[in-house]
């Protein structure tokens, strides 16, 4: 007589109650932050999910200063001290050198600064995912996949050389790619900013001297930019907002394709 406690064994193809409500197929599920498209192989945590939100501060800024570009030849110096970046840091000493910028010096100190704001992120993400940052990105297309691959081999052949080589406008993610691999190769961060600081700082000197040197007439061309930035700047907006819309209708038509 067989005992009333023992359990029954399910019959073939039905899941296995494990007795506590889930069954053995349930539990074999993958969970959310397993799926394809996450850089961690682990369940994330608060540093995790603080440095993904970071590279969401990252999107917004740039989004916000796509349409303010067009104003750049106006206020050369103040985007150049807020984003460091290389076009206005090379106006900036154009138009220092006609004389109409004497805290030019302050200019080039700041953004020196600035332009660092948000390397620390992508070491960051090496730093906690190794190369899952990498993977996320290159699994965008296949010809993402090449572009990031052949980064990958530059960025490991050069290494710290490759902090300067990646400051030079080449069609290839190189930026990104040395940035996250110092993480992964578990450098510093002082030291990671040091690295970046002086390769920065050395670029930037170079394009403010372009600007210098070829300063009067590219002072003139600005002066009739300035006239129509503002157009410029409506274009802009309308064609993030269009190109917005046309990214979004695509998807959901994919969407829709898929489920029928």
């Amino acid at each position: 007589m067989q005992r009333v406690s023992e359990q029954q064994k399910p019959a073939d193809g039905e899941p296995e109650d494990r007795g506590d409500g889930v069954t053995s197929d349930e539990s074999t599920e993958p969970e959310w932050w397993e799926s394809d498209g996450m850089p961690w192989k682990k369940k994330p945590g608060k540093a995790d999910y603080a440095c993904l939100a970071w590279f969401g501060v990252i999107a917004v800024f740039s989004l916000i200063l796509l349409p303010l570009r067009a104003f750049i030849p106006q206020f050369p110096d103040i985007f150049a001290m807020v984003t460091g970046g290389r076009t206005s840091v090379a106006l900036s000493g154009a138009v220092a050198s006609v004389g109409q910028m004497g805290h030019w010096p302050v200019v080039l100190f700041v953004a020196s600064l600035t332009s660092l704001k948000f390397d620390w992120v992508y070491w960051w993400a090496g730093k906690l995912w190794g190369r899952g940052m990498i993977e996320v990105w290159a699994s965008n297309s296949k010809r993402a996949a090449r572009n990031y691959a052949r980064a990958e081999r530059w960025a490991e052949k050069l290494g710290p050389l490759g902090f300067f080589i990646a400051y030079i406008p080449i069609p290839l993610p190189l930026m990104q790619v040395v940035f996250v691999l110092s993480g992964a190769a578990g450098m510093s961060l002082k030291r990671f900013l040091f690295y970046d600081y002086v390769a920065s700082t050395i670029w930037l000197v170079f394009y403010f001297w372009l600007g210098w040197r070829f300063g009067a007439p590219v002072v003139d061309v600005l002066e009739i930019y300035a006239r129509y930035a503002g157009y410029v700047a409506i274009a802009l907006v309308v064609f993030i907002i269009v190109s917005t819309f046309m990214a979004q209708s695509k998807k959901e038509k994919a969407r829709k394709a898929g489920r029928a």
